[in-house]
């Protein structure tokens, strides 16, 4: 990948509907050579898929969650069990793994504070071998980027 190939990447990630006589303007390719990077990018697994960014508010999600989960043991079956199951969980839109206290740290929607409660409950808690929980809410947003740094 080079420089241009990431220029691409970051109009695309800006926009994802630019079309591409605009995207090969902007870097400065005539449309065909762009549109075979773009495909080639595509092709590799660079670029993963396209999509919508929603407002979570005007969604219906107005509960932002930050989950610290730490299991009791960390062997391959207890993870692999734990992170099966956080895949499967519809709530639950990030799931990584940490270094520090806690295990795993989850992003978390949900309409209200209740839906917060039930998913605990039904979810998380239905979960073998979590040793802790730890939630914090967000109450507001600072910044949210689409466009990756660049490099260099």
């Amino acid at each position: 990948m080079d420089d241009r190939d990431r220029r691409i990447l970051a109009a695309l990630q800006a926009n994802g509907r630019i079309s591409n006589q605009d995207l090969a303007d902007q870097v400065h390719l005539s449309p065909s050579p762009c549109l075979r990077r773009v495909r080639q990018l595509e092709d590799s697994g660079v670029i993963q898929g396209y999509t919508a960014l929603v407002d979570e508010e005007a969604y219906g999600l107005t509960v932002t969650a930050f989950v610290r989960v730490r299991l009791q043991l960390h062997t391959t079956a207890s993870t692999r069990a734990f992170e099966d199951a956080i895949v499967r969980m519809d709530a639950v839109l990030d799931c990584y793994v940490m270094t520090g206290e806690a295990d795993y740290l989850l992003r978390v929607l949900v309409p209200d504070l209740k839906a917060y409660e039930a998913f605990v409950r039904r979810e998380l808690h239905a979960v073998p071998g979590i040793a802790s929980i730890d939630t914090s809410f967000a109450y507001g947003r600072v910044k949210r980027a689409t466009v990756y740094p660049q490099l260099g």
